[in-house]
């Protein structure tokens, strides 16, 4: 079974982190809390890893996976933000936002949209996310824990090892952190438009 660590919610410690860290650089596949229910992280190269995220959701390959960034900064290195997309973005982040935007050539050409080479990223309004991010250097590849034939993402981190423990490395008990979905932005219209209402509000699109 994987091994289950508890971190602050408010206050992630350092050393839980670390092990967060080396899990992720050492092929690992997470289970990580966001603001949007609990969610699968592998590092952002590692092409194996991300297929086990993909055996464990049954999911095809046509599966858009998110990039969970720190802040803008670092997410401008992936995805190309023209300046009114900047100050919307930042505008309503860090929240419970998944925006589609062209992805840059550091993005790998499996996680692009392989007609339209876009990729979907978030700045997560959670600490232990943003720490996981912040030390790590770079974006968590990420897809929402939501098992096959399930409508809604798992929240409880024990029954999560009971059901994926075998296939994951490490689990986050971070408390409960919500369950409704992102909701999705697509940046590449103009003007921007939600193409899934979840638990982001935004008033002006």
């Amino acid at each position: 079974m994987a091994k289950i660590i508890n971190i602050h919610s408010e206050n992630p410690q350092n050393r839980l982190i670390n092990q967060v860290i080396d899990t992720l650089n050492n092929k690992g596949v997470i289970v990580y809390p966001t603001d949007s229910g609990y969610a699968l992280g592998c590092h952002l190269g590692d092409k194996k890893a991300m297929e086990r995220i993909i055996q464990i959701r049954n999911l095809d390959h046509k599966h858009n996976f998110t990039l969970v960034g720190k802040d803008l900064a670092e997410i401008s290195k992936y995805a190309i933000i023209d300046n009114s997309s900047f100050r919307l973005i930042k505008n309503i982040t860090p929240g419970a936002f998944t925006f589609i935007h062209k992805a840059t050539k550091l993005v790998p050409k499996r996680l692009q949209n392989k007609k339209r080479k876009t990729i979907g990223f978030r700045i997560p309004n959670n600490e232990i996310a943003l720490a996981i991010s912040i030390t790590l250097g770079e974006p968590i590849l990420s897809s929402t824990l939501i098992l096959p034939n399930d409508d809604s993402p798992l929240i409880d981190p024990y029954e999560i090892n009971d059901l994926i423990g075998h296939s994951v490395d490490l689990i986050i008990d971070g408390g409960f952190c919500g369950f409704e979905p992102t909701t999705v932005i697509e940046m590449e219209t103009s003007p921007p438009e939600i193409i899934r209402q979840g638990s982001g509000i935004v008033d002006f699109l």
